[in-house]
C-alpha cells in the first residue's frame, strides 16, 4: 500500500501533530504525512510512504517528546525513487527532536541523506530497523587507478561536519542509548555518533558501505559488541592499488575513550579499526583516545591496517588479524598492551613508530615479512605541536611469550632503546573478558565464508556484495584478449548483446569467465549478459526471484587523446599565485621535461616521478574526436587548474585546494584541449578524461 499524504487530513490522526494542524486527536494508529510530528506513542499503519525531505533541517517525520514508542513494523518510508542513483538522495527520514526514553521499532527507511537523526535524546532506543539503500556518492576511482577526490576526511566534527557524508543513523549528544538489530547496507556510512556516552551498540549489521560502518567522535564509556561490520571499503583494486582512502569498519576519533569493543566482525575494510587521538591531542600533546579495550574481534583482510590506533593507550586482546598490509599500526602509541592476538599473513604484523612503554606478549605470528617493527624517524615536523610538548623517542618495549612461524623477520628495530625480550618474572594480568550480551548473535564470518582481499570489488557505487551477477575485469584494460570475471550467485549466463568487441563464447556459468576481444585502437565497447539462476538482490535492493531472467552489463569508454605535456619547476620567485606574471613567463621558457601521453592521469604526488612531487607547473595539449552522443570532460585537480576547450576557457580554479572533480560538457566531433596546472606541496592530482553522460 502506498499512502500519499496530501490525501490525508492530519486532524484525524492520534498522538501526532502536523505543522499545519492545531492539535492532535486520539486514535490507535496513524498514517504518515509529509512533515508530520509525532508527540505520543503510536503505531504507524503498515505500508509504503513516499515522503520527501529536501534538507537536514526539514525531516520527513519528526518525533518530539519523552516516553514515546513509535512502532513502524511493516512500514517503508521512501525519500526518493528506490532505483534512483543514490547520490541524488536528500534530507532526513526520521528526526528525534530531543526528549528522553524514545523508542523507534521496526520498519525500513531508505532514499535519504540521513535515515534517522537524533540530538540530545537520552535513553534513546533504536531497534529492528532496516536503514539500507540510503545516500552514497559516485566513486571516481577506476580499476587501474584511484582518484584522489574519493579520499575521506573525518578529522573535524565539532560542527557536525560528518553530516556531509550522510549516514543510516546520526546521533549527537546522546547518552545511554541502545542501538540493536539494525541493518544498514549499500549506503556510505552506518551509525555515526558525536559526543555519545554509555551507549550500547550490539547485534547490528552495517556492511557493504563505501565509508564507515560505525563512527564514534568524542564518545566514551560505551559497549560496541556482536556487530557485523564487513566490507566497509573504498580505494581498493586487487592487483592495482590498495589505499583504503580512510574508509573503515569502525572509526574512533577525538578523545573517544573507555569503550569496550568486543566480539565484532570488522573484516574487509579500508581499516578494520581506525582510532586517532584527535586534533586537540595533535596540537597540545594532551589527551588521546585512551583506555579502550578491543577484545576478540576479527579485523582481517583490511586494505591498509587491521587496527590503526595512534597517539593513545589501549588494550588489544585476543583479536584475529589476517591478510592486512599492517596488522596493527600503532604510531606514537604508549602504555598499550597487545596480547593473545593471532596474526597471519600480514605484510607487517605490528608496526609502531615513536611508541613508548608498550607490551607485546603471548601473540602468535604466522607468515608475513616482519612480526614486530619498532622505529623512530630521523626528523619530525618542527611546526607540529605534539612533539613540542611530549617526549617522542621510541623506547621501553616488553616482548615475551610470542610465537613465530614462517615469519621472514621477527624483530626489526631502528632508533629505539630499551627493548626487552625475556620471560616475565611474574604473571602479567590481562583484562577480564567482557561478558557476552544475552541474546547476542555470532557476528563472525563462518569458516566457509568468502574471505580475502581478492574478494573486495569496489565499483562506482562502492563494495560489491555478490548478491547479483556482475562482470569485472581480471586484468588491465589494455589486455587483448580481455578477460572479464563473471561473479555472483550460482547460475547460467548468455550473451544478450555486444558492441565494439567479439566474445569467445556465447554462454557459460556463474561464477565463470567471459573473454572479449575489443576492436582497437579506441576503447569503446559494451557487452550485456542475461542471467538465470538463484535469487538476485540488486545493488539498489530490488529482489529478482530465482529462475527469472536478469540482465547485467559491462562497458568501457576511453577515447584516444594524444597529449603532449610539458613540465617546469617553480620557486618563490615564480609562484603561480603570488607571482602570476612570472609564472606565466616561466611557462614560455623551454620545459625541463616533455612527455607524449595517451592518458593524462596523475593520481598522487609520487606519480609525477622522482624529484617532481612539489612545486610543479604543467601545460598539456591534446586532441580528441568523439562519436555521436553526449559527454563530459571530467577533470580531477589538486592544486590549480585551467582548462580550454576549442580555445575557450571553460574551467578555472587557480587555487590551492584538495582533490576535487569538475565536469565540463563536450559534444561529438573533433576538439582541441589545453590544460594549465600547478602542484604546490602535499597531495596532488591531475586527471583529465572524457565520460559518457
Amino acid at each position: 500500500m502506498r499512502c500519499h499524504s496530501f490525501f490525508i487530513v492530519a486532524s484525524t490522526l492520534v498522538a501526532v501533530t502536523s505543522p499545519r494542524s492545531a492539535a492532535p486527536t486520539q486514535s490507535s494508529s496513524v498514517r504518515l504525512t509529509p512533515g508530520i510530528v509525532i508527540t505520543q506513542s503510536t503505531r504507524v499503519m503498515p505500508g509504503t510512504y513516499r515522503l520527501t525531505s529536501l534538507s537536514i533541517d526539514r525531516p520527513a517525520v519528526t518525533i518530539r517528546g519523552s516516553g514515546i514508542t513509535v512502532d513502524m513494523t511493516g512500514v517503508t518510508i521512501e525519500g526518493g525513487a528506490p532505483l534512483a542513483d543514490p547520490d541524488s538522495y536528500r534530507g532526513v527520514g526520521v528526526a528525534i527532536d530531543g526528549g528522553s526514553n524514545v523508542t523507534v521499532r521496526g520498519g525500513a527507511i531508505r532514499g535519504f541523506k540521513v535515515a534517522v537523526i537524533a540530538r540530545r535524546s537520552p535513553r534513546l532506543h533504536l531497534t529492528s530497523l532496516d536503514l539500507s539503500y540510503n545516500w552514497k556518492p559516485r566513486l571516481l576511482s577506476g580499476v587501474e587507478q584511484e582518484d584522489q577526490a574519493d579520499w575521506l576526511s573525518f578529522h573535524n566534527n565539532e560542527k557536525d561536519e560528518w553530516l556531509r557524508y550522510g549516514a543510516a543513523i546520526y546521533l549527537s549528544d546522546v547518552a545511554d542509548a541502545e542501538i540493536d538489530h539494525v541493518r544498514a547496507v549499500q549506503g556510505m556510512n552506518g551509525l555515526m555518533v558525536t559526543r555519545g556516552t554509555r551507549m550500547t551498540i550490539w547485534n547490528n549489521t552495517f556492511s557493504f558501505l563505501s565509508g564507515v560502518g560505525i563512527g564514534l567522535y568524542r564518545t566514551t564509556d560505551s559497549r560496541i559488541m556482536h556487530n557485523k561490520v564487513d566490507w566497509c571499503v573504498r580505494g581498493y583494486s586487487h592487483g592495482f592499488y590498495n589505499r583504503g582512502q580512510d574508509s573503515t569498519a569502525i572509526l574512533m576519533y577525538e578523545q573517544t575513550s573507555r569503550n569496550v569493543v568486543a566480539y565484532n566482525s570488522f573484516t574487509h575494510g579500508g581499516d578494520g579499526v581506525f582510532l586517532w587521538a584527535g586534533q586537540s591531542t595533535m596540537d597540545t600533546g594532551q589527551g588521546g583516545a585512551n583506555d579502550n579495550l578491543f577484545y576478540d574481534n576479527d579485523v582481517s583482510h583490511a586494505v591498509a591496517n587491521g587496527i590503526e590506533a595512534t597517539f593513545s593507550k589501549n588494550q588489544f586482546i585476543g583479536n584475529r588479524i589476517d591478510d592486512c598490509w599492517h596488522g596493527i599500526w600503532g604510531g606514537y602509541s604508549f602504555e598499550s598492551m597487545i596480547a593473545g592476538n593471532t596474526f597471519a599473513n600480514n605484510i607487517e604484523h605490528i608496526a609502531i613508530e615513536h611508541g613508548q612503554r608498550n607490551t607485546i606478549i603471548g601473540n602468535t605470528f604466522t607468515g608475513g615479512d616482519v612480526a614486530v617493527r619498532l622505529w623512530a624517524n630521523a626528523t619530525q615536523d618542527p611546526n607540529w605541536g605534539y612533539p613540542k610538548t611530549r617526549d617522542t623517542t621510541s623506547r621501553d618495549y616488553f616482548l615475551a611469550k610470542n610465537t613465530f612461524t614462517n615469519v621472514k623477520k621477527t624483530l626489526d628495530v631502528l632508533r629505539t632503546s630499551g627493548v626487552v625480550q625475556q620471560e616475565p618474572r611474574s604473571e602479567i594480568l590481562l583484562p577480564a573478558a567482557p561478558a557476552p550480551m544475552t541474546g547476542a548473535i555470532d557476528a563472525k564470518l563462518p569458516d566457509n565464508a568468502r574471505r580475502g582481499r581478492d574478494t573486495i570489488i569496489v565499483d562506482a557505487w562502492g563494495p560489491y556484495d555478490y548478491l547479483s551477477p556482475k562482470l569485472w575485469p581480471a586484468g588491465p584494460s589494455s589486455d587483448r584478449p580481455l578477460k572479464l570475471r563473471v561473479l555472483g550467485p550460482a547460475g547460467r549466463w548468455k550473451v544478450a548483446s555486444i558492441r565494439g568487441a567479439t566474445a569467445a563464447s556465447s554462454s557459460g556459468s556463474v561464477p565463470g569467465e567471459l573473454v572479449l576481444t575489443p576492436r582497437d585502437p579506441a576503447i569503446d565497447y559494451a557487452v550485456e549478459l542475461e542471467y538465470t539462476g538463484a535469487r538476485v538482490v540488486t545493488p539498489r535492493g530490488e529482489v529478482i526471484a530465482a529462475g527469472k531472467r536478469y540482465r547485467f552489463s559491462y562497458a568501457m569508454f576511453e577515447p584516444a587523446i594524444a597529449w603532449t605535456a610539458n613540465f617546469w619547476k617553480f620557486d618563490a620567485s615564480t609562484d603561480p599565485l603570488t607571482k602570476p606574471a612570472e609564472f606565466a613567463a616561466k611557462l614560455k621558457t623551454p620545459p625541463a621535461r616533455v612527455e607524449t601521453l595517451s592518458r593524462l592521469a596523475y593520481a598522487n604526488a609520487r606519480s609525477f616521478g622522482d624529484g617532481w612531487t612539489s612545486q610543479i607547473g604543467v601545460t598539456a595539449t591534446g586532441t580528441v574526436t568523439l562519436p555521436k552522443g553526449a559527454y563530459d570532460l571530467l577533470i580531477t585537480s589538486d592544486d590549480g587548474i585551467r582548462v580550454w576547450l576549442d580555445d575557450k576557457l571553460v574551467l578555472e580554479d587557480w587555487t590551492i585546494h584538495g582533490p576535487k572533480d569538475d565536469r565540463v560538457p563536450i559534444g561529438a566531433g573533433a576538439h582541441r584541449l589545453r590544460i594549465e596546472y600547478f602542484q604546490n606541496t602535499g597531495a596532488a592530482a591531475l586527471h583529465v578524461r572524457v565520460v559518457r553522460r
